[in-house]
């Protein structure tokens, strides 16, 4: 029963969001109801003590770099950058190749350690211009920069910075370069096999004489350059190279200045007690937010007059896309901790750990916990907190080296992430302006195919012994 409780709350968050209704309403609901029908008398106290605690929590930290990155993402639509690039990209690629500029794009800012959510917000006002400019419809942006952003960049590929990717180093000794064979292997499966999908939906499309978009769809799109001419391509892309080259060395140079642990004294007044910052938990979000106001102060240096004109509404517009996202993936961050601390939670993992197969255990596991949390960094953390010494076992017992199950894990924590509840679904949908119903079918496939690439990897380690 307890297990049925937990689904039933998973299945209603993941329908309502699909319908359209604000996950800021309906998680703490779900979470609340499968809490209700568990224990009626922890309603409140985990309302309070956990689901607010985290969604607080999540916006603590992560709120200045969602601010910041819509900020940054409307300055380089106002000022003209984005339109700039697409007009070079278009001569250079050609029209018919706009799917694939994205995604690189998206790619390289993820893998130079650039969030996420705010490659999301630098990137839509180009995918918007190139896919107009294209005729392709708009409706196959979200697919394109999940491909880009949410696959091979954030787990697949050795060596990439993003969270998904450092979390099992923890816990089997190895580094973000595990597996380097399998990894690169697994990303350009994604990488194919996503892009195929993805032109053969725009081929469909076209075939079907459907354009960019029609009143439906054509929500928060971002504002026609009301400047004179065009920047230079090289300057136009300029911010966006200094944002990851500036995200690296601020991830480098944070810790060095501050070391460890900070201490200050927040009054001159009375003998308040010290704040002491744990600097080594915060450093990555730090260096995000400074190489983003370097990326806002590069925009504002070399398109100042175009971006003052129409800073104030600009901004205005893009502060309130950054609540909504920021409240949306925190509600999100709010179930699953709710979810994951009722006792039908457990009956899943406990099932899962019944596989006898120890890799296969671990994609499985770690991408199913993924999926119900609705989190790829959460589920796979909760799945290696109380499994990590039996996969490890197990993988010794096998012979399996452990960069193998530090890729497995990686990558099964980005298969089933985004399903419909998932955070970063909900600011990608949120920030295109578009809904599940018209767009989520396309992050659904590349989701499938992210998920097919942690068993062929699997695959392939069996019958070549790669690592």
């Amino acid at each position: 029963m307890s297990f049925l409780i937990v689904l039933a709350a998973l299945c209603f968050l993941m329908f309502v969001a699909y319908r359209g209704y604000s996950v800021i309403l309906f998680a703490p609901i779900a979470a609340l109801g499968a809490v209700l029908l568990t224990d009626p008398s922890l309603v409140a106290p985990m309302f309070t003590g956990l689901f607010m605690d985290k969604m607080v929590g999540f916006l603590k930290l992560y709120f200045p770099v969602f601010l910041l990155g819509a900020v940054f993402g409307k300055l380089i639509e106002i000022s003209g950058f984005s339109k700039a690039i697409v007009k070079a990209t278009i001569a250079v690629v050609g029209a018919q190749r706009a799917m694939l500029s994205i995604v690189l794009v998206c790619a390289l800012l993820t893998y130079g350690g650039v969030s996420l959510f705010v490659v999301v917000f630098a990137v839509y006002p180009f995918a918007a211009e190139l896919f107009r400019q294209s005729d392709i419809p708009k409706r196959l942006i979200p697919g394109t920069i999940a491909l880009g952003a949410f696959t091979f960049t954030m787990d697949a590929l050795p060596g990439t910075p993003q969270i998904q990717n450092i979390i099992p180093a923890s816990f089997f000794g190895t580094t973000a370069w595990a597996a380097p064979v399998l990894g690169t292997l697994g990303g350009v499966f994604i990488l194919g096999v996503g892009l195929a999908y993805l032109e053969w939906r725009r081929r469909k499309a076209l075939a079907a004489g459907e354009g960019y978009g029609d009143a439906a769809t054509l929500v928060n799109e971002p504002a026609s350059f009301a400047g004179g001419r065009l920047a230079n391509p090289l300057i136009a892309i300029l911010p966006l190279v200094l944002v990851g080259v500036s995200n690296k060395l601020f991830t480098g140079l944070i810790p060095r200045f501050y070391g460890q642990a900070h201490e200050f004294v927040p009054a001159v007044i009375g003998t308040p007690a010290p704040v002491v910052q744990e600097v080594s938990k915060v450093a990555a979000i730090w260096a995000v937010e400074g190489a983003l106001l370097v990326g806002i102060a590069t925009v504002l240096a070399f398109a100042w007059k175009p971006v003052i004109a129409s800073f104030a509404e600009g901004t205005k517009s893009a502060i309130g896309g950054a609540l909504l996202a920021s409240m949306n993936t925190a509600s999100e961050y709010g179930f699953g901790a709710v979810i994951a601390a009722l006792p039908g939670f457990l009956v899943v993992a406990n099932a899962l750990s019944a596989i006898p197969n120890p890799l296969v255990n671990e994609a499985v596991t770690v991408t199913a916990l993924a999926g119900i949390t609705g989190s790829a960094s959460g589920g796979m953390s909760i799945a290696l907190a109380a499994m990590a010494e039996t996969f490890i076992a197990n993988a010794n017992a096998a012979g399996i080296p452990m960069e193998v199950m530090h890729r497995v894990a990686a990558m099964a924590s980005g298969g089933m992430d985004t399903l419909p509840h998932n955070g970063a679904v909900i600011t990608l949908l949120a920030v295109t302006g578009l809904t599940h119903r018209q767009a989520y079918k396309d992050v659904f496939a590349i989701t499938l195919v992210k998920t097919l690439a942690v068993f062929v990897v699997i695959g392939v380690f069996y019958a070549t012994g790669w690592v």
